[in-house]
């Protein structure tokens, strides 16, 4: 016996009524309480990774050497790129002048070919933790 096909489009249709009822009613919603600690530390995490502090990524190295002369190469260096920062590190018995904080070698290399328009001197290094 073949089925009418007005009750095939009946019963699909109340079969979609009735899904759709159940999809709506369960509206699921998610409240998250989150430590406020949560923001300082992101924060400080963000701010040791703008001073070269943390991660394991590259640095360009401007020079090495008195600690007058790093702090002239420092001023030349924010004077002609403000896009990396840069830093003095010291390290017995030299001063060095870093900029940057790049996560991939490429992106070093890249601000590398910019920075040694100025600085020819300058290299890429991986520092130590």
């Amino acid at each position: 016996m073949k089925t009418k096909p007005i009750y095939t489009t009946l019963i699909i249709s109340i079969c979609f009524l009735l899904t759709s009822e159940i999809l709506t009613a369960q509206n699921p919603s998610v409240t998250v309480n989150a430590d406020p600690k949560i923001d300082k530390l992101l924060k400080v995490k963000k701010a040791l990774e703008k001073d070269n502090k943390l991660g394991d990524g590259y640095t360009i190295q401007l020079y090495y050497g008195s600690l007058n002369q790093a702090n002239e190469i420092l001023k030349d260096y924010r004077f002609s790129f403000g896009t990396w920062p840069a830093t003095i590190e010291y390290e017995t018995p030299n001063y060095k002048v870093w900029a940057g904080n790049f996560g991939t070698h490429l992106e070093a290399d890249r601000a590398l070919i910019e920075i040694k328009t100025k600085f020819e001197s300058a290299f890429i290094l991986k520092p130590s933790k």
